[in-house]
């Protein structure tokens, strides 16, 4: 190594592999702990949803015709696959419709590959203890969002999709905790990991890929560990190499130091939030700031003459581009369709977002009154705001409104309550869930970390559904 590719942060891979490997329950905090049960209630239902959705069901297809010794579950199928067959197609659906959980800084949305993954192993294993399954998931979390966040939006700015990049880390350490690997074994699993890391933002205008990244993710990670438990090598330096390494080939602007700063002690994993919305988290401020207006002052679309969005440079690179009715992936990254969809139905969920809506001549008259910028002020706040909002309506007879929202709804800074992640699990699996069923769910879940077996819990994710959902959405 040259002295110009000198390491980022030296011995951080063996640092976060040592952490991973010997981290025990009892040394996460309870408030993590509880936040760890809610990703996993509210996971289940993005994955239950999502298995229902037509490039879910392609995956599956895939997967199934390769035959593959039946171990883990696809959910809601009745079926099983291998360990990584399942993780493709469960952690696909996690990510199917945009409504994953989402830890801000790291830009990963850990709950949609970390949950399959530790399901799979725990089911191939004949079922693990509660307090084993949320260790692995937990391990994961906090692996592959001190990647994400030392990579920083450097990463997205040059075109990265950080769930199918930053998130390998995540699938790779929950894996090879479920797998009870060494600390060397878990370097190896990063190492090999790190390699598999990929996902183009391009995907995000229209393609059906963006969903698999997840996937693939949990996947590669799957892999990963299993290899590592073989004595397969991977780098060992993968995160902070200066040539070739994670962060030096990612992102243009890495923040090494935040790989293991406050290790131990300020936990990642408990920072995640949930999505009220069905769609992409760094519009949601802008589309709770313009419903807040269109309820306070009692506006119907036909009043609207003009609204301007304010938001930060991530924000308007991410999500304010020509909408052209691409598709459902497209319609739910992109501002202009989210607002018009609040403006005539008032929420912007999973109808919203049905095939038939995204070409709606009516919403595409009100997109053109949309107008979108980057605010100065939101900018300067840094990236702890990159989804903030302000949001000015002008309407008809001249009157003008104002609103901003510095912190979204869902986030740890402004979180929903237990009841209201539990209100969205309930809507999300509606179609494909029994009630009995989903309130038995909803109670193992609430009990994980004082069950003896996740077997039961395995066993209702399992079993098939009508498909009652099947093809609302195609791209």
């Amino acid at each position: 190594m040259s002295s110009n590719q000198t390491p980022l942060l030296k011995g951080a891979t063996r640092t976060l592999a040592e952490f991973a490997a010997d981290l025990e329950f009892d040394a996460i905090p309870p408030e993590v702990i509880e936040r760890m049960k809610t990703s996993v209630l509210d996971s289940i239902g993005c994955c239950l949803f999502g298995v229902t959705l037509p490039w879910t069901q392609h995956v599956q297809a895939m997967v199934e015709d390769e035959g593959a010794r039946p171990v883990a579950s696809l959910f809601g199928s009745g079926r099983k696959t291998s360990v990584a067959g399942a993780v493709l197609v469960n952690a696909t659906a996690g990510h199917a419709f945009e409504l994953d959980d989402i830890h801000k800084e790291s830009i990963v949305h850990p709950g949609s590959i970390a949950v399959p993954v530790v399901l799979a192993f725990a089911e191939q294993a004949g079922g693990v203890s509660g307090r084993a399954l949320l260790t692995a998931m937990t391990t994961g979390y906090e692996i592959g969002t001190r990647v994400g966040n030392a990579a920083t939006m450097g990463l997205f700015f040059r075109g990265f999709h950080p769930q199918g990049t930053s998130g390998v880390f995540v699938a790779a350490a929950a894996a090879a905790r479920m797998l009870g690997l060494d600390a060397q074994q878990m370097q190896h699993a990063l190492g090999i990991v790190g390699s598999q890391a990929g996902g183009l933002m391009a995907a995000q205008e229209g393609a059906m890929v963006k969903r698999f990244h997840s996937g693939r993710a949990a996947q590669s990670g799957v892999y990963s560990a299993l290899l590592a438990r073989r004595g397969f090598t991977g780098i060992s330096d993968v995160l902070e190499a200066g040539y070739g390494g994670y962060l030096s080939s990612y992102s243009d602007k890495p923040n090494a130091p935040r790989l293991t700063e406050g290790l131990s002690t300020v936990w990642e994993a408990g920072k995640v939030g949930y999505k009220p919305h069905a769609c992409v988290t760094s519009i949601h401020a802008a589309l709770d700031a313009f419903a807040h207006l269109v309820k306070t002052h009692q506006l119907s679309p036909d009043d609207i003459a003009r609204i301007e969005v304010g938001v930060s440079p991530m924000t308007y690179t991410h999500c304010a581009w020509e909408y052209k009715a691409q598709g459902v992936t497209a319609a739910q990254m992109n501002l202009f369709y989210g607002i018009a969809v609040i403006a005539f139905d008032g929420v912007a969920f999973v109808a919203q977002y049905a095939e038939e809506r995204l070409a709606e001549p009516r919403l595409l008259d009100f997109i053109d009154r949309v107008h979108a910028r980057v605010d100065p002020e939101i900018e300067a706040m840094g990236p702890a705001y990159r989804h903030a909002a302000r949001v000015t309506v002008t309407t008809r007879d001249g009157r003008s409104f104002h609103h901003e929202v510095l912190n979204r709804r869902g986030s740890p800074e402004n979180p929903m309550s237990q009841q209201d992640v539990e209100y969205k699990f309930r809507n999300v699996v509606a179609s494909c869930l029994s009630p009995g069923d989903t309130d038995r769910i909803m109670v193992l879940v609430d009990r994980l970390d004082r069950l003896d077996s996740t077997s039961e819990l395995a066993a209702l994710l399992a079993a098939p559904r009508n498909g009652a959902a099947a093809g609302r959405a195609s791209n």
